[in-house]
């Protein structure tokens, strides 16, 4: 007796349809995704070394202390606000944007103090604007 051999059927597996669903989660995590790049930084003060500029006759210099109060050429002002700053700085100058404008501030000045003299001195249209520094120790 002969017998045949059964020819047996591979079992196919069709990839196409897990193809199609291992791309639509690529595209939906490509998607969905927020690329963020978080570091720190290490940030210093900022020091010059040069020659010391002489001071024109003509400036506006606004003083900033440790605790974020302002001052404008030495007059201390009520509020510490944009709006008051603004007041007394336009009053000073007279609507002269081309005088220097220079910002003084402690080292333990919160930022925001800094940012909102910056922000009215560009509101005003200043244009010749500098932030002083100090000389570096050893020097």
């Amino acid at each position: 007796m002969k017998f045949r051999r059964e020819r047996r059927n591979l079992a196919e597996i069709n990839l196409t349809s897990l193809i199609d669903v291992v791309f639509l989660l690529l595209i939906f995590f490509m998607v969905t995704t927020t690329f963020t790049r978080e570091s720190n930084l290490t940030i210093e003060l900022p020091e010059a070394s040069g020659e010391e500029k002489t001071e024109s006759a003509a400036q506006i210099e606004v003083f900033i202390d440790a605790l974020g109060n302002y001052s404008v050429n030495g007059s201390v002002l009520t509020a510490n606000d944009a709006a008051t700053l603004s007041a007394a700085i336009t009053e000073l100058t007279g609507g002269n944007t081309k005088l220097p404008f220079i910002i003084t501030a402690d080292a333990r000045t919160p930022h925001q103090s800094v940012v909102t003299v910056m922000d009215t001195a560009g509101k005003l249209s200043f244009s010749h604007l500098s932030i002083t520094t100090r000389k570096p120790e050893g020097e």
